[in-house]
């Protein structure tokens, strides 16, 4: 049974109030690992800023929540980067395959769709239910509407933390699930960093990641909301191709996003801060100059009568179709017979060469996720353990890894949640 997400899960706040383990953070990650330390046995509170759990997470997937993805961990894994094999272990764990479990053990009947899962109801709000629901089961204490505005340590450790509301709350183990930097509007503002950068930790300088890019070229708001696939993009700096990846775009008012650029987006950052960074955009996905043309060339013999427009309105819209010719010098009114060598030459130039220069990124008001977070040097991969504080772990969002969109950031938070949980509960009795 899916419990409403207003059900009574309040909590009253009393002082020195005392735990087997206080979760801090109530997304994804804070919510599964709740959940984990309970079915642990451990006494467990779940503290969360937002009067609401799961703000962020209504909002994944396009509201659709695409909550996994299918793949063997050590392709998983590399999609994180360089970094990515710090999540092998805990994947072993709790990995795709026991996320599904999980939530289907809890009646949310899921789909594949291309390798990415969602809920059947294709609603965030089913998955966040589920949660609630096992919260509420498992006799987790939420604590709504509590910023953590200070952590006071001894020498075993984290002592206890100081709510906003000035408020003390303690607890043998303590897991710091807080996000990152990315929606702001949804509490993750980055300000607990700054604590968790006063008890010790390392935190690398936070970047948006998965966010659209602001473009030089103001031509691109004409072609707003035209989305192609299979385009191939590649990222210049100095006059060399430092990265190319292929898949679908999104022309906007201020520049490009969609899938591919969101991905890409965290390695147009780390680029910017080197120097200017150009795009090019090749719509015929890499096919060689020679191959480009035969490909036109079938497509205008097929449709001799009709207006070049017309005919490269039948691959495009008639928009970005008028666009191309206006950009390659050839008129909008001509015929394929009449369309020289040199002419179709320009068009293959001109599609396979579309050149943008960035300005930057939009942004953590528009990013999905953020790049950077918790040195992961200081922390045990096979547990999500602090290696500076003996009770304290870490889990989600806020640790130093972020991966491309399709599910990949969600899994990474159900697993190390998980992870953390289990590991945490541990021994507490």
């Amino acid at each position: 049974m899916l419990f409403p997400m207003e059900m009574s899960l309040k909590l009253k706040v009393e002082n020195n109030m005392e735990y087997d383990v206080v979760v801090i953070g109530g997304g994804p990650a804070g919510m599964m690992a709740a959940i984990s330390s309970a079915q642990a046995g451990a006494k467990t509170v779940l503290i969360e800023k937002n009067p609401k759990l799961g703000v962020k997470l209504l909002l994944t997937g396009g509201g659709r929540c695409n909550l996994t993805h299918i793949e063997n961990d050590r392709d998983f894994c590399s999609k994180f980067g360089k970094e990515g094999d710090f999540l092998l272990s805990s994947l072993s764990f709790f990995g795709v395959e026991e996320t599904m479990e999980f939530f289907e053990s809890f009646g949310l009947e899921l789909k594949e769709e291309n390798r990415k899962v969602y809920p059947v109801s294709e609603k965030a709000k089913d998955v966040l239910n589920v949660l609630i629901s096992i919260l509420k089961k498992k006799k987790v204490d939420i604590i709504f509407s509590s910023e953590v505005k200070d952590i006071k340590m001894d020498e075993k450790g984290i002592s206890f933390v100081l709510l906003s509301n000035k408020k003390e709350i303690k607890g043998k183990n303590y897991i710091f699930s807080v996000g990152g930097k990315s929606y702001p509007v949804t509490g993750s503002t980055g300000e607990a960093f700054n604590l968790i950068k006063k008890i010790g930790h390392k935190v690398s300088d936070l970047k948006p990641a998965l966010t659209p890019i602001e473009t030089k070229e103001e031509w691109t708001k004409n072609l707003q909301g035209i989305s192609l696939d299979n385009v191939s993009v590649s990222l210049m700096q100095n006059g060399k191709r430092i990265k190319e990846e292929k898949g679908e775009i999104l022309f906007t008012h201020f520049g490009l996003s969609g899938p591919l650029i969101l991905n890409m987006s965290r390695f147009i950052g780390d680029l910017l801060v080197k120097g200017r960074v150009k795009i090019v955009l090749d719509l015929f996905g890499g096919k060689s100059i020679d191959e480009a043309d035969n490909y036109l060339q079938r497509v205008f013999n097929k449709n001799r009568s009709k207006h070049i427009l017309k005919c490269l309105s039948d691959i495009y819209t008639e928009k970005l179709s008028a666009f191309i010719m206006n950009f390659s010098g050839v008129s909008l009114d001509k015929k394929p017979n009449y369309l020289t060598k040199e002419e179709r030459g320009r068009l293959v130039k001109y599609m396979k060469g579309i050149e943008l220069s960035v300005i930057g990124l939009l942004g953590f008001d528009r990013a999905m996720a953020t790049h950077g977070g918790i040195s992961l040097k200081e922390i045990d991969s096979k547990t999500m353990k602090s290696k500076l504080i003996n009770n304290l772990y870490f889990a989600g969002e806020a640790i130093d890894l972020d991966g491309p969109s399709g599910g990949y950031n969600l899994q990474m938070c159900w697993t190390t949640g998980y992870v953390a949980g289990q590991n945490s509960a541990s021994g507490v009795k």
